[in-house]
């Protein structure tokens, strides 16, 4: 079985070190010893030092939430995946809806920042969905195998092995709204298709595939006992150390 993966994206949320360190604290004791799930805060670039000290030797691991994709440089306003790196950050989001939609990310962007990270052993985690038009209008799978196909350009097997893909329908984020389990297991079956396609079934089968889009204590258990749902991407639902361990603990009872 793939081990399940739950990241608690707080977005612009919990950024001064006193929210923070409230959080983490209350969250640590609540997930002590499950260790069938990886676990990673993704905080905000103002407390990942401090996220660090509190968590290095929790079995919490330390995400960010964006990088670019040169280690230095005249880029006002970016961040160096290696400052990152020495800082204790382990997993990198890239992807996710929110660059796509307010900053115009585009999925060959994301294609060379996913490349700089695997360069120095940050783990990435892509996150790739449908807006809601783009479902009504039938064009889900059209759209997923087009971000596949750019985002994943040039990489080996071997690379890909090494990626958590977030499927996240932009519809469900932020809007109270969810996949159905079986709406999201139709889509996770149709990414490893792909994969399988384009690279082979091994690493198809190998890649954790997570949900995210408004997952909740509610309706975790339901999702993550779905065959190819890997965990999930949390986002509101993170920013509370009680409503984020239920999730966790629903991801740890499903892979038994």
């Amino acid at each position: 079985m793939r081990k399940p993966i739950i990241g608690g994206n707080w977005k612009m949320n919990r950024g001064t070190p006193h929210e923070s360190k409230e959080m983490l604290e209350s969250l640590i004791p609540l997930v002590e010893g499950i260790n069938n799930v990886d676990i990673i805060i993704a905080a905000p670039f103002t407390v990942l030092i401090n996220a660090y000290e509190i968590l290095k030797n929790t079995n919490i691991k330390l995400g960010a939430q964006n990088m670019y994709f040169e280690d230095k440089g005249a880029y006002t306003g970016e961040i160096s995946p290696s400052f990152l790196k020495d800082i204790g950050v382990e997993y990198i989001i890239l992807g996710h809806s929110e660059r796509r939609d307010i900053f115009k990310e585009s999925d060959s962007l994301i294609n060379k920042k996913l490349k700089k990270a695997l360069s120095i052993n940050l783990k990435p985690i892509v996150c790739i969905g449908e807006h809601l038009e783009e479902r009504e209008a039938g064009k889900t799978k059209e759209i997923i195998e087009y971000q596949i196909n750019v985002t994943f350009k040039d990489l080996t097997s071997e690379e890909l092995q090494r990626v958590v893909i977030a499927y996240e329908p932009i519809w469900a984020i932020g809007t109270g709204k969810t996949a159905t389990p079986e709406q999201a297991e139709e889509i996770h079956i149709f990414i490893r298709e792909i994969l399988k396609k384009k690279f082979n079934e091994e690493t198809a089968n190998m890649i954790r595939i997570q949900y995210g889009g408004s997952i909740k204590p509610i309706n975790a258990e339901d999702l993550f006992n779905k065959e190819n749902i890997d965990g999930g991407l949390v986002g509101g639902a993170s920013l509370q150390a009680n409503s984020l361990s239920q999730i966790i603990k629903a991801a740890d009872n499903s892979y038994r």
